[in-house]
């Protein structure tokens, strides 16, 4: 049957794809926009299949925070280049899932791929990422997510939206909150404390700086006082309490801390493709 140019605009409107690729949808359903659709939806599930293995270390860090201030979401969604990256199909898309995460209290990836992207619709986010990758011809990934309460505070930063920083604590001024998360995405902490490091990490650290000093040819005596000297320093700066604050360097994040009688209970930095092998792969 001859498909119209009616048919055609609905289904562009509908699936927001190119015209061609609706007209061959029609004519292949023989002019049934459901069915089309539908195939189309199939199909795009099998472009996605196709793409996951492309790299996606580009796109964009989001964060939420509820209107009662006592908790905020965090994601880290990713594209495959910085053009997709700054679209308005990918912004919207990654607006809503920061939407919807905050509005079910989601903290977990395998939760939130179930939870539909408007909240009367039919579509699941992973539905909706699917089709997305479909239409712009990148691999989508929603690669993070965290979710931070606290009876007392909370709060974020995010360095355009490469970083973001969501941090939980109690006690303090005011501006103490904001400072803290600024202070992480520069410096980036492992831990909140010292001895929040993992055992198994300290023990590496030291055999590490145990096989350095041993080459120093030093008494033993001597070359157990620089290992303790190393570990000390190390556990110092790999925790947020220990590290030098940045607005302040003369004192540590711990001494602004004890000084106005507060607490960090938890933080979380994302960085927009930290982590990921950027070698170039065929599709």
């Amino acid at each position: 049957m001859a498909i119209t140019a009616a048919q055609v605009k609905e289904l562009r409107e509908r699936t927001g794809s190119g015209m061609m690729e609706c007209k061959k949808a029609l004519t292949e359903a023989n002019g049934d926009i459901e069915l089309a659709i539908e195939n189309m939806r199939k199909a795009g599930q099998a472009k996605a299949a196709k793409r996951a293995g492309r790299i996606a270390a580009e796109g964009a860090i989001l964060v939420r925070h509820c209107d009662e201030g006592n908790t905020v979401v965090m994601v880290d969604i990713n594209c495959e280049t910085d053009f997709v990256a700054r679209g308005d199909d990918f912004q919207s898309f990654a607006a809503t899932v920061a939407d919807r995460a905050l509005a079910e209290r989601v903290n977990s990836l395998d939760a939130l791929v179930g939870v539909m992207l408007d909240k009367d619709g039919d579509q699941t986010i992973e539905q909706a990422r699917q089709a997305l990758i479909a239409k712009i011809g990148e691999n989508i990934q929603i690669r993070r997510i965290a979710l931070l309460e606290s009876p007392a505070w909370v709060e974020s930063y995010l360095h355009g939206e490469r970083i973001g920083v969501i941090v939980a604590g109690q006690g303090g001024e005011a501006s103490l909150a904001k400072d803290i998360a600024m202070h992480v995405a520069a410096s980036n902490p492992s831990v909140v404390a010292p001895q929040d490091v993992p055992a198994e990490k300290i023990e590496k650290e030291k055999e590490i700086f145990a096989a350095q000093a041993k080459k120093s040819g030093k008494p033993d005596e001597i070359i157990e006082k620089i290992i303790s000297g190393r570990v000390s320093k190390f556990l110092e700066e790999v925790s947020l309490q220990g590290q030098p604050f940045v607005k302040d360097p003369n004192k540590s994040v711990g001494d602004l801390l004890k000084s106005q009688a507060a607490e960090v209970s938890a933080f979380v930095r994302f960085e927009v493709g930290e982590g990921i092998d950027k070698t170039d792969e065929e599709e």
